[in-house]
């Protein structure tokens, strides 16, 4: 029988680039947009790392790569045929990061309260996990527009985790970028940072607590932060170690 250890303790996972790959899906959106322009494609890796800044950035970033004029006046036309591109193709390629699944169930098992906080509007943010099967984990899934401010506001940490009926007080927060590690500092709550994400800052220079490289280190590190890293509001941060160096 599992001891459910973690009963009372909240764990907030940002969602693309931490929980799922979603750049394929993202990129092949904003590509099929660029030709309905006729304009070049954008490869892969050089906006992989505005995955997870939403649709507008990427848009923004492509026309610029194609030597484009972005056309303000036309944005929310634009945005609003990559919307529905994108949820027409949410999840084609995206798929969950090896283990992340296990994991879950494993936190789940120990009593954690699951959920998620992300930049992804909501609605693609449900219909995103509904499609990969990964709704059942989470007590609450909250997007920017289900917030008064978004990451790296500390609010969208804090109001996720008391959607999930959880206690701010007693919540990690998981992701791969800057964005989430200041939101954590912003409540502030102990982060751990995956290093497969998107971003273009080391995850070492992110500013979290700890560094892991796969999910199937996520549980020792939660625990050595429950046990040892209780957040205050003066706690200096200082580089965090990856775990097999904790």
């Amino acid at each position: 029988m599992t001891d459910r250890d973690l009963t009372g303790v909240t764990i907030v996972f940002d969602l693309d680039g931490t929980l799922v790959d979603s750049a394929p899906d993202l990129m092949a959106t904003l590509n099929r947009m660029l030709a309905l322009h006729d304009l070049p494609q954008v490869p892969f890796s050089s906006a992989r790392h505005l995955v997870g800044h939403g649709a507008r950035a990427l848009l923004e970033h492509g026309f610029a790569e194609a030597g484009a004029t972005w056309d303000e006046a036309r944005s929310p036309e634009l945005f609003d045929a990559f919307i529905a591109d994108y949820r027409n193709h949410i999840a084609d390629q995206t798929r969950p990061f090896p283990g992340v699944v296990e994991a879950l169930d494993r936190l789940a098992a120990r009593g954690a309260v699951l959920c998620v906080a992300t930049n992804k509007r909501t609605d693609l943010s449900r219909a995103l996990i509904a499609a990969l099967d990964l709704g059942r984990h989470f007590a609450a899934v909250v997007g920017p527009d289900a917030v008064s401010a978004r990451k790296p506001d500390g609010a969208h940490l804090r109001e996720a985790v008391l959607k999930a009926g959880g206690d701010p007080a007693r919540a990690v927060m998981v992701g791969d970028s800057a964005t989430d590690t200041g939101a954590a500092r912003n409540v502030p709550m102990p982060c751990i940072v995956v290093s497969f994400g998107y971003t273009e800052i080391a995850p070492a220079d992110l500013g979290g607590d700890l560094v892991i490289d796969a999910f199937s280190e996520l549980e020792a590190a939660l625990d050595r932060l429950i046990r040892r890293l209780r957040p205050s509001a003066g706690r200096a941060m200082s580089p965090p170690p990856r775990l097999m160096d904790a």
